[in-house]
Parts: C-alpha cells; structure tokens; sequence
C-alpha cells in the first residue's frame, strides 16, 4: 500500500544555496510547494522545518513531506477488472479494452477507466485523487500511465512535454501503403460546428506521428495495411487523423472515413509505453497484449 505522506529526500552537494532553488532542482512545482505551505506538508532541513528562504550547506538533508491527497470529489467508486502492467508506489499502468472510457461524462457518470481506478484505490486504501497521465479514446485498446500521487503526475507531465515519454501504436488501415516507413507532420485543429472531430488545419496544434509498415494483406478481396505507429505528439484523434490525410483511413473508424465491414471500432491499438521512472531511474518497457478482435482481421502476426 502506498505510504500517504509522500516524501523526498535528498542531500546537498554543492552549497551555499537557497532552500527554494534546491527544491526547484527535483521538479517540485510551485502549486507544490503551496499546498505543502498551505494544506499540511512539510519542509526540512536535517529534521528541522525551514522555510523556502533557508540556505544550505554542502551535506544538508532535505525532506519534503507532501500533504496526504484528498479522494476525487464527485467521481464514483466502482469495481472493474482492468489488467495491471505494471505498479509501484508512484506509477500504475495498466491495459485498457475497447469501449471503455476514459474519464466520465455528466451523461455516464459511471463504468470508466476512473470510476474503476478510484474503487481499486480506494480498496488498496491509497488516497489519492485519479492522475490520468495518458489518455485512450473509448474505442482504443492498450496501454495507459496513471501517476498516483501529484508530485509523479507533474513529473510525469513534464516528461510529457519534453517528449521523453514514448508511445507506439499499432492500427489496421485501408489500402496499400507504398512506402515502408515515413513521418506524417501536419498541424491538427478542431473542425468548425464540431467538439469531436478534428483536421488537418494550418491553424491548428503542431502534430508529428511516424509510421511503419508491418504487412499488407488482402481480407475478402480489400486491401489493407497493419501498421506501427509512434506519436511524437498528443493532439486529440492525432493517428486516426493523421491516417485518413493521407487517403488510409483506420478501418472501423467511420468518423474518418473507415468501414465498419470487419470491425466495429477503430482498429487502434496502444501497443507499448517507453519512459525512464521519475523516481528510480528505471528504464521501463511496458507491452499491452495485442487485442484479440484486431488479430482475427490480420492473417499472420508480424513482429519487428
């Protein structure tokens, strides 16, 4: 079970420095540092309460004793299966099936990826509000981050940003694709009169996404192309906007232009998750197993 008070701990190699300046070092954030100030947390130096003011010496110990979280207000506890990948005090990651949300609406208040993560918190007796690092649509399948505490979900955030964090996808696509691996940068924007759809609009938000052939195959006298995907960016809909761009739509993704003749969602798995743990340094390789309905449609699995 997580230990409700979070805590940092580390020791001053170089000095003289302000308290503050340190703190700023390991990624502690100002809304941080104020509801340490303000909501029960603490700041020490050598086991004494110091404030941001305080300067340190070479050997100092600083601890930074974070508030204990409250529980989502409003957000419905439930129980849910939801298989674990990975989990430590900080991260959890898990993979999600097809058609399940992820956060609720005012409409569907309950059955979520949320709802489900506040029951197992609360179950696990961790409190602590639900930190959704990475986002699925409902229709995705695959593999999602949560960070379990503030302080994770800001690092993690800022790992985000900076792009450290890598996601690869896998998708089935109508048509050949001729070339074998290439990069789609075309800027993503939300369609007018639309607050779902999305395109590819000069005035939208920089989106990058590479893409890698696995195999081409026919199914029923079509043609179809499974991919590798890498999101260099997060833009809403990037991949499944990205793909009908270039004329191969993701077959089940009838918002884009995609038949629902051999499924009935986007065949858009979340395949893999690549980061360095803000924590233990650890380099970590998560895999979601490959979904069942998107293996029927392919003939023989390529792995590269």
């Amino acid at each position: 079970m997580i230990n409700q008070r979070i805590t940092l701990s580390f020791e001053i190699k170089e000095a003289p420095v302000i308290l503050r300046d340190a703190i700023k070092q390991y990624g502690i954030s100002k809304k941080a540092l104020t509801s340490i100030k303000y909501e029960g947390g603490k700041i020490l130096v050598n086991g004494e309460e110091k404030t941001v003011r305080h300067t340190l010496e070479t050997g100092d110990i600083v601890t930074i004793i974070f508030p204990e979280e409250k529980k989502s207000e409003g957000l419905i506890p439930q129980k849910g299966d939801f298989p674990i990948l990975f989990e430590d005090d900080h991260i959890l990651i898990f993979s999600k099936e097809a058609g399940l949300s992820t956060i609720p609406s005012r409409e569907h208040p309950r059955g979520t990826v949320a709802n489900f993560l506040a029951g197992y918190f609360a179950e696990s007796g961790i409190s602590s509000t639900v930190h959704i690092v990475t986002r699925l649509d409902k229709d995705t399948s695959g593999v999602i981050c949560v960070a379990k505490h503030r302080h994770a979900h800001h690092l993690l955030s800022e790992m985000q940003k900076a792009g450290t964090i890598s996601r690869d996808y896998e998708a089935i696509v109508h048509g050949f694709i001729k070339e074998d691996a290439f990069t789609i940068d075309a800027p993503i924007g939300r369609k007018d009169g639309s607050i779902i759809e999305r395109f590819i609009s000069p005035e939208g938000k920089n989106a990058k996404t590479s893409v890698q052939v696995l195999n081409r195959f026919h199914l029923e006298g079509e043609e179809l192309t499974h991919v590798r995907l890498q999101l260099h960016t997060g833009r809403t809909h990037q991949i499944r906007v990205h793909m009908m761009s270039i004329g191969h739509p993701l077959i089940g993704d009838d918002l884009y232009g995609g038949s629902l003749k051999f499924i009935q969602r986007q065949a858009l798995h979340a395949r893999e998750l690549k980061l360095i743990h803000p924590f233990s340094g650890e380099s970590l390789k998560i895999t979601s197993p490959f979904p069942q309905d998107m293996e029927n449609i392919i003939p023989f699995k390529t792995t590269k």
